[in-house]
């Protein structure tokens, strides 16, 4: 290891030498180069190999969620929303306690660890839309709901200044995470205007396959809109749609 001398300091990597700064100063050292067969035969990497195992398996999870639920999660997630998702897919994996280490996957994991997940944390949905819903999957007949009773709108609505209406949104998702595959069924409220004082009781139910081998998951949105000459446009920052996984049944 050396120590940098000199006006100018350096950061990075150049050539076989890498730059970096400590609380001892600015130092440099030679790169070390890990041979890739090493790596996947050599015993003392075993918990690297096992690392390395996890984080695909999270991040291959993380991208079927997202892909199934991409209809509302392009209207509601915050930048960070992948990241914090992989993360809770490598606590689902970590969970698994039927397979040792190295084998462990998102099926025999923890899969009701996602259940209250929110994917806008600019907008939880605790936050937005504050109704007392009751969400319930039923695994025998693929059926998926949310019941939501009446409410005063200024009650349990947070909405933008300059939105003119509401809408509630639920998807169903099934997902094979050994397969890479999925089914995902959405359903959308009428679009409610925020000048409307009391809403009456209703449901969003969507059905996907019954008596399914996979993990089921249930989310509920919601999105903002103005009214414009009679029509409605989204508001395009998104910062107040909300979105959260609400119901998850695993197997």
């Amino acid at each position: 290891m050396a120590k940098q001398d000199g006006f100018v300091k350096l950061k990075g990597n150049l050539d076989d030498i890498s730059f970096y700064r400590t609380k001892d100063g600015y130092m440099a050292r030679k790169t070390v180069r890990l041979d890739p067969k090493r790596l996947e035969r050599d015993p003392a990497f075993a918990r690297t190999r096992e690392a390395m195992g996890n984080f695909k398996k999270g991040a291959s999870g993380g991208k079927l969620l997202r892909n199934a639920l991409n209809k509302l999660l392009k209207k509601a997630s915050d930048k960070r929303m992948s990241n914090r998702l992989f993360s809770k897919m490598i606590a689902v994996i970590n969970a698994d306690a039927t397979n040792k280490r190295g084998l462990k996957n998102i099926i025999d994991g923890e899969t009701e660890l996602l259940k209250d997940f929110e994917f806008n944390l600019n907008a939880p949905i605790t936050q937005s839309f504050t109704v007392k819903y009751d969400a319930s999957i039923d695994r025998v007949t693929g059926a998926l709901l949310v019941k939501i009773p009446s409410f005063i709108t200024e009650e349990v609505v947070k909405a933008p200044f300059e939105a003119t209406h509401y809408q509630v949104h639920i998807a169903g998702l099934e997902l094979d995470f050994e397969n890479g595959t999925y089914v995902s069924e959405f359903k959308d409220s009428e679009p409610f205007s925020l000048k409307a004082t009391a809403v009456n009781a209703f449901d969003l139910a969507v059905n996907l396959p019954a008596n399914s081998k996979h993990p089921l998951f249930l989310a509920l949105g919601v999105t903002f809109w103005v009214e414009d000459l009679g029509e409605l446009f989204p508001i395009k920052n998104g910062a107040y749609n909300a979105l959260a996984m609400v119901q998850v049944s695993g197997v």
